[in-house]
């Protein structure tokens, strides 16, 4: 698969506490976007954040807060993350979700 140079970052923050179907949410987003076939999709844990609510979470020492933030980065061609976005809009019952233009320098898989 190839990436244009210039494609869209969809990029989705959640809570660590977040589920779905028992999941973490983060982890049945990512899954489903491999489903559709976007080009890749990478969850990165927060150390500290609020939200809507305003409420400051962050790591506890030896603990997590358990409402820490996560947020999923999803690149690809807008006409391809287009289909994404109705699945997201359905799931995604806290948080929020960005969409913005980026130039993709390198898209590339090592040889095995």
């Amino acid at each position: 698969m190839t990436l244009p140079e210039e494609a869209t970052l969809l990029r989705i923050i959640v809570e660590d506490s977040d589920r779905m179907e028992g999941k973490p949410l983060h982890e049945v987003i990512v899954t489903k976007a491999h489903e559709m076939g976007l080009a890749g999709a990478s969850a990165f844990q927060g150390l500290m954040g609020f939200g809507a609510h305003s409420h400051i979470h962050k790591v506890q020492a030896l603990r997590q807060s358990g409402h820490l933030p996560v947020a999923i980065e999803i690149v690809d061609a807008e006409e391809r993350l287009r289909p994404f976005l109705p699945w997201l809009n359905e799931n995604l019952k806290e948080g929020v979700a960005t969409m913005q233009t980026v130039k993709v320098l390198h898209y590339r898989h090592r040889d095995e």
